[in-house]
């Protein structure tokens, strides 16, 4: 690994190369923010044309039947559904991932209430994605529930009988470490609670099993390593066991058993579906379709196995890399060493000028991103990234280190979004 050699080697010899070829990749780029924003499907175009043009353009309102607009939201989920662990129709793409965790926080805690009418307390980590926390604040003050956080390293000892709800990240966004989800899960069951995942930072990037974990809901975004586009629709997925139990407190009309009977009064339809709420975008969610249609295809290329023992690869010699090259420099691995803990990620961290070396980064072509408190973050994903981006990538990050381009103010004033 001490030369590009050894990368080129390893990029004639990977069986997701032909995959690196669906996607729109622009020139002179390294692109390693796919944890943040994937990159666009060359056939998200083309169907976005097809939408306007004719479905919407000629077709109009026609398309609801004839291009069966209305079943999308179902037919995003079951082309989910195998990256996550799911049966088909137990998942369905809507709204946002806050919506969803809301839905499925409210569902969650009915549930318990009615378990153990005493259990009060929903705990999360300390550092789980602030919408996460925001969301649970906002149903604690509702339901006259406390939340506890906690740090990861603890989720363990609390896990007990006073629980009534778990909210976790299997995916750390800042660190990229990854909760034993069969092992958390089992442990909460246990003591009668319940357990929510949110996958924002795992579908598309590792292997989830959601049903063989039998973990109780699932929320995730679209936009991240499933490549869906800005803003794309998140998805939500509910255990069977629970998901007739309670009526989702957005009771939107797509959600209702008869949405075409314009009944006045609510009555939810059966199984997922009841977690639909107002109508889809049609156009997101068919742009969101071309880039699931690329992880159809990487089933013949080994799937969700194969794309992570890649993710493992790349991390791991990305860490190795740069620990070489750069070692001397105020850098230092926030993220699991061990490749079974990391997901497709890598965070370092950087005691003055973690942003500002970021910036400059990206001003020669390596895109990563930025999250406090002075983390670099690089997410690898395996669909279009080469073994020769990591040497590249690496050698770029020694050069503006070594010559100190960093500490330019042209990179130390901070834009709007890090």
């Amino acid at each position: 690994m001490t030369n590009r050699a050894f990368y080129e080697n390893l990029d004639a010899i990977d069986p997701l190369s032909p995959l690196r070829s669906e996607f729109h990749l622009p020139p002179d780029t390294i692109y390693l923010d796919g944890n943040s924003l994937g990159i666009m499907p060359l056939a998200a175009p083309i169907r976005a044309k097809q939408v306007m043009l004719q479905e919407w353009g000629d077709d109009l309102i026609a398309s609801w039947n004839k291009a069966d607009w209305i079943n999308l939201p179902m037919r995003l989920g079951n082309k989910i559904a195998p990256l996550i662990g799911a049966g088909q129709d137990e998942t369905v793409v809507c709204d946002s991932t806050s919506l969803n965790l809301y839905k499925v926080l409210y569902s969650a805690i009915q549930i318990a209430r009615k378990r153990h009418p005493a259990r009060r307390k929903i705990v999360s980590e300390k550092t789980n994605f602030p919408t996460d926390l925001y969301i649970a604040q906002s149903l604690c003050a509702q339901f006259d529930m406390s939340l506890e956080l906690v740090d990861g390293e603890a989720i363990d000892s609390i896990i007990n009988d006073d629980l009534a709800v778990l909210l976790l990240t299997h995916v750390n966004y800042r660190s990229g470490a990854i909760y034993d989800m069969a092992q958390i899960t089992s442990q909460a069951h246990a003591h009668n609670a319940l357990v929510i995942w949110d996958l924002c930072h795992s579908a598309g990037s590792i292997p989830v099993d959601l049903c063989g974990c039998q973990a109780d809901f699932a929320v995730g975004c679209t936009y991240k390593f499933l490549n869906g586009g800005p803003g794309s629709p998140a998805f939500v997925w509910v255990h069977p066991q629970h998901v007739d139990q309670i009526t989702q407190p957005l009771t939107g009309w797509m959600g209702h058993a008869t949405p075409f009977a314009f009944e006045t009064d609510y009555q939810p339809a059966a199984g997922i579906r009841s977690y639909l709420c107002g109508t889809p975008s049609i156009l997101a969610m068919s742009v969101l379709e071309s880039s699931l249609d690329v992880f159809l295809k990487a089933q013949g290329y080994g799937g969700m196995p194969a794309i992570y023992k890649k993710a493992q690869t790349l991390t791991s010699l990305f860490i190795q890399l740069a620990e070489k090259e750069c070692a001397g420099f105020g850098l230092s691995l926030v993220s699991p060493r061990d490749p079974e803990k990391r997901a497709s990620q890598v965070s370092l961290s950087h005691p003055e000028g973690a942003y500002a070396i970021i910036q400059a980064l990206i001003a020669q072509g390596v895109v990563g991103d930025y999250r406090e408190p002075g983390v670099l973050r690089f997410g690898f994903t395996p669909l279009y990234l080469r073994y020769t981006d990591v040497w590249d990538a690496v050698m770029q990050l020694k050069s503006v280190l070594q010559g100190e381009a960093w500490r330019s103010d042209t990179f130390s004033a901070k834009q709007t979004v890090t």
